[in-house]
């Protein structure tokens, strides 16, 4: 019986223990009131002096099907007796990759050279200058209060540490190596945060943002990373065929250079022999007509691979539908001041109310009595 009386006590308890809270809560809600109300005033502020920022996108859609067969092209080939047959399709780059491309050295090297219209700029200005001259750089006052307090020891270790002066000279580097000066760095690291890709493996689009305190700023940089991008992955592509290309290119620009020679040996010969029917200039000439024909049928050849490997390139490229192009941003993307303000609120009556009901037990571990005085129990 004092067992069911117990256990019929204990939500009884908990009942009283919760009453008392909400007392608790209802005695200090002025307190309450008052830290909410600070971290609102915060939250505005935060809200009004956060960097502005305008974001642009596009979308497209890479083709990747792989080419089964060559349509048309073949038997346009196929009159010139050129065969297309054995022409397959050239390496596929996964959209996977195409964030890597984004975040590479060279990659980030070319889009520094971005030009970019600026509001009360009469020249365009590299996105380099602008993050790297203090003359393109405005003034924040969040980023300046967060630099000297919650920055503050980074600043600290910096000034100790001082700027690495150590250069390494370009002409004295293989080119195949990348090498970024300190300035170089700092705006390689800042472009990660500037420009983004998603990559939507499920519905087979990419997705490429990038974001300025400008809105025309912003879509030029856009557009630049999609044009750079689009350049990297059919360069990727079509490299093989290119080189083949090239190759094919300077043989039959010899094999030409040789045929006109020979025709030209034949026909002197020819004009100069005409009234003379000596054996010995028979032999030369037959000798000149072998060599002509010769040099005939390889020119004729490499001709026929000249235009199959430039059919080959045609094919091998790679094509970017774009779903939405890069459209000038109207409206900011940051900061949302309307969900600062709201976060800031319910930041406030959460940490109002985590004040009343923990500051008695803080005031029990550090025995400061007069602490308690502050909540009206």
């Amino acid at each position: 019986m004092e067992q069911q009386l117990a256990g019929n006590n204990i939500p009884q308890e908990e009942e009283i223990d919760l009453v008392e809270v909400i007392k608790k809560l209802w005695k200090n809600r002025k307190l309450i009131i008052k830290i909410a109300v600070a971290f609102i005033v915060l939250g505005v502020f935060v809200a009004l002096f956060s960097p502005t920022e305008y974001s642009a996108s596009c979308t497209m859609v890479p083709q990747l099907g792989e080419k089964k067969s060559t349509g048309g092209l073949s038997g346009l080939a196929a009159m010139a007796g050129i065969n297309l047959g054995s022409m397959g399709g050239g390496e596929v780059l996964a959209p996977t990759i195409y964030p890597k491309i984004l975040a590479s050295v060279p990659f980030k090297k070319e889009l520094m050279k971005t030009p970019l219209t600026l509001e009360g700029k009469s020249a365009p200005v590299t996105l380099f200058d602008y993050y790297t001259k203090d003359e393109y750089q405005k003034f924040n006052l969040l980023q300046a209060i967060k630099k000297y307090t919650i920055g503050l020891p980074g600043v600290i270790i910096s000034a100790i540490r001082g700027i690495d002066t150590t250069k390494v000279e370009g002409g004295n580097v293989d080119q195949a190596i990348q090498v970024l000066s300190f300035d170089e760095k700092n705006v390689a690291e800042r472009l990660s945060q500037l420009v983004s890709l998603n990559v939507n493996d499920k519905d087979g689009y990419v997705q490429l943002s990038a974001s300025m305190p400008e809105p025309l700023a912003a879509a030029q940089l856009a557009q630049q990373a999609q044009n750079l991008l689009q350049q990297y992955i059919t360069e990727f592509k079509i490299e093989k065929a290119a080189s083949n290309l090239e190759f094919i290119q300077q043989r039959y620009n010899e094999a030409q250079r040789d045929y006109e020679a020979k025709q030209l040996d034949l026909a002197q010969f020819v004009d100069a022999n005409r009234n003379f029917s000596s054996a010995k200039a028979k032999i030369q000439e037959e000798k000149l007509r072998a060599e002509y024909t010769m040099s005939n049928s390889i020119f004729t050849e490499l001709a026929k691979q000249l235009e199959q490997a430039k059919i080959s390139v045609k094919e091998d490229t790679p094509v970017f539908t774009v779903v939405e192009p890069v459209v000038v941003p109207s409206e900011r993307s940051k900061p949302k001041r309307g969900l600062i303000c709201v976060l800031f609120t319910f930041l406030g009556i959460f940490a109002g109310v985590g004040f009343v009901l923990g500051l008695p037990f803080v005031a029990n571990v550090f025995e400061k009595e007069n602490w308690k005085n502050l909540i009206k129990e």
